[in-house]
C-alpha cells in the first residue's frame, strides 16, 4: 500500500471502503492488539492510526465503516493550467463527466515589453480556461444538486479561480477540505479521483 510523508511526522494511507473492516482488523494483528478511542486505533506497539473521512462524519469506527460505504453522492472538479475534468458520481460509479483540453502557452525567452505581452496572454488563455471549466460545471454538476459533497483537485488557484462563479455558489458551499493530488485532467484520472475521494485517509504514526 503506497504512503506518503505527513506534514509534523508519521505517513498517510488511503484505504478503499470495501476493504477499510478487514484493514483494522489487520492493523490489530500486525502490532499486537489495538485498542479504539473514537476514530483512533493504538497498537499494542505503540503505533497508532488515526482514520479521516473525505465526506460525512463518524465518531467510531462502527460508523466510520458504515459511513465509507454509503453510495452518497458527490461532485468533483479537477483543473490544471491545460484543462479540467467536471464529475458526478454515485458511489464510486461515474455518473455525468465532462473533460476538456485547452491550450495555454507555458514559456517564452523574451524580455522586456515581450515578456509582459505574454504575460498578459498566458493569463488571457488561463482565464479562458477557467471560464469554460465554470460554464461546463454549471451544465454538469448544479443539476445534479443536491449532492453530499464537492471534491476539487489539481491546481488550488485553478479551482479557486472557477468556483468564483456566482453560479456555483451552492456547489462551493459543500466544498471539502481535503485538495487531490492529480495528473492533468483526463477521464482515467477523474475515474482515479472518484476513488481516492471516497478513500478513508489514515495517518499512521509511531
Amino acid at each position: 500500500m503506497a504512503s506518503r510523508p505527513a506534514v509534523g511526522g508519521g505517513r498517510w494511507v488511503d484505504v478503499a471502503p470495501a476493504r477499510l473492516e478487514k484493514w483494522i482488523a489487520g492493523f490489530g494483528e500486525r502490532h499486537g492488539g489495538a485498542t479504539a478511542d473514537g476514530l483512533t486505533l493504538t497498537g499494542g506497539d505503540g503505533e497508532t492510526a488515526e482514520f479521516h473521512l473525505t465526506v460525512g462524519s463518524a465518531a467510531t469506527l462502527p460508523e466510520l465503516v458504515d459511513v465509507a460505504n454509503a453510495p452518497y453522492r458527490i461532485a468533483l472538479i479537477l483543473a490544471r493550467r491545460g484543462g479540467y475534468a467536471v464529475g458526478v458520481a454515485a458511489g464510486d460509479r461515474l455518473t455525468a463527466s465532462k473533460v476538456d483540453t485547452k491550450y495555454v502557452q507555458s514559456r517564452t525567452a523574451a524580455g522586456g515589453w515581450s515578456q509582459q505581452r505574454f504575460a498578459r496572454r498566458r493569463a488571457n488563455q488561463a482565464r479562458q480556461v477557467w471560464d469554460a471549466a465554470a460554464d461546463t460545471a454549471v451544465r454538469v454538476l448544479v443539476p445534479a444538486l443536491p449532492v453530499s459533497a464537492l471534491v476539487c483537485g489539481g491546481d488550488r488557484q485553478a479551482v479557486d479561480e472557477i468556483l468564483t462563479d456566482p453560479r456555483l455558489a451552492a456547489l462551493a458551499a459543500v466544498r471539502v477540505d481535503r485538495f487531490l493530488e492529480v495528473a492533468d485532467p483526463r477521464l482515467a484520472v477523474l475515474e482515479q479521483a472518484v476513488a481516492q475521494a471516497r478513500s478513508v485517509r489514515v495517518l499512521l504514526s509511531s
